[in-house]
Formats: C-alpha cells, sequence, structure tokens
C-alpha cells in the first residue's frame, strides 16, 4: 500500500503529514479523507488549478496527464516541471511526496 507524505504547509498542514493511500486514488481523495482541506474549486472537474500540487518524489508512478490538465496546469500559481493537479493524479504502487503550494489562483482560505 503506498504511503502519501504531505509536505509541511503553513497554514493547512503546519506539520506535514504521511497517509496510506490506495492504488487508483487520487492524491486529493486521500488528502481529503483525511482531512486535508487541499482547494478545490470545480470540485473535481479538472477545471481550475486551485488543487495544483507539486510531486517531489514519485512523480513517474502516478498516472499520465491529459492535454486538458496540462492547459489548466498552465495557470497555476508556482507551476513546476513536476507539477500535477491533485484532482487528476492517480497513486500508482510507489510513495509519494507532495508539496501544496502556499498560494493559489483562486486561494479564499483564511490563515
Amino acid at each position: 500500500m503506498p504511503k502519501i507524505f504531505f509536505l509541511p504547509h503553513k497554514i493547512i498542514l503546519p506539520k506535514g503529514a504521511v497517509f496510506d493511500s490506495k492504488t487508483g486514488e487520487t492524491i486529493l481523495h486521500v488528502g481529503l479523507r483525511n482531512n486535508v482541506k487541499i482547494e478545490h474549486a470545480c470540485e473535481q472537474s479538472c477545471a481550475c488549478s486551485t488543487c495544483h500540487c507539486i510531486i517531489r518524489k514519485g512523480f513517474h508512478s502516478l498516472s499520465g496527464w491529459s492535454e486538458k490538465e496540462d492547459d489548466i496546469l498552465d495557470k497555476a500559481w508556482g507551476l513546476e516541471s513536476k507539477s500535477r493537479l491533485s484532482c487528476q493524479a492517480i497513486i500508482g504502487n510507489v510513495d509519494v511526496v507532495v508539496e501544496i503550494p502556499l498560494y493559489s489562483v483562486n486561494y479564499t482560505g483564511e490563515s
């Protein structure tokens, strides 16, 4: 069973966390199931970039991405070469280390 390591995020996860995941789940689903308040304004329909995350380890074990996800990612704050939308990144059989950027384009949370 792969694990997801969420790196510390100053607002939503100050100490970071590690969670078990199931192959076939999205990063967003694992986070939400474990009360990690990842922004997801479009309700997981790949229509915004609020659930943008950066994969620090395990990038190649995730599902491939679509042209639509690639287009949406272009709007993400702090885009990097290993960025994914957490609602679209499906977990394989390898542990994944995820960084949630401090800001998103539609960030509405309060500190």
